[in-house]
């Protein structure tokens, strides 16, 4: 609707001399200022977040390290060790889409999936064994 109304506003018939508008505070003033205040309440939740994530525990309840390997990933549990005084370790490789079942996702399925415990202080140490890898938890929302 405004282009038609513009397309007739700015018609040479109708308006054979145009108006000379030279500038205007008032909408240099809007557009400048409404983008700001959105940014504004964009960026105050996000420094909140990146401070609290930058908290150390000191103490966390359980120590979970992910190695990445080129095809897949080891995790390491050090707080629970074994009799043997080994930490408690298992390999975790994609399944592949060929042995998916219906309703698992491409992709994301593993033979073992890592086990994050509810309410907890966790510390996450992700470490790469060959190649730069990229560890996320889907549920979590989390990429690192």
């Amino acid at each position: 609707m405004d282009v038609v109304r513009a397309l007739w506003h700015f018609n040479e018939n109708t308006n054979p001399i145009p108006q000379r508008i030279v500038h205007g505070t008032t909408i240099e003033i809007i557009w400048t200022i409404f983008p700001s205040i959105i940014l504004m309440f964009i960026a105050i939740p996000s420094f909140a977040l990146l401070y609290s994530m930058d908290e150390v525990v000191v103490d966390p309840a359980v120590t979970i390290k992910a190695i990445g390997h080129q095809w897949y990933w080891t995790y390491e549990y050090s707080d629970y060790n074994r009799s043997d005084e080994q930490s408690l370790t298992f390999d975790s490789y994609m399944i592949p889409e060929d042995d998916l079942e219906l309703g698992q996702l491409r992709l994301l399925e593993v033979d073992n999936r890592v086990v994050v415990p509810a309410q907890t202080h966790l510390r996450m140490i992700i470490t790469s064994a060959d190649v730069l890898h990229s560890w996320g938890c889907t549920f979590l929302r989390c990429q690192m």
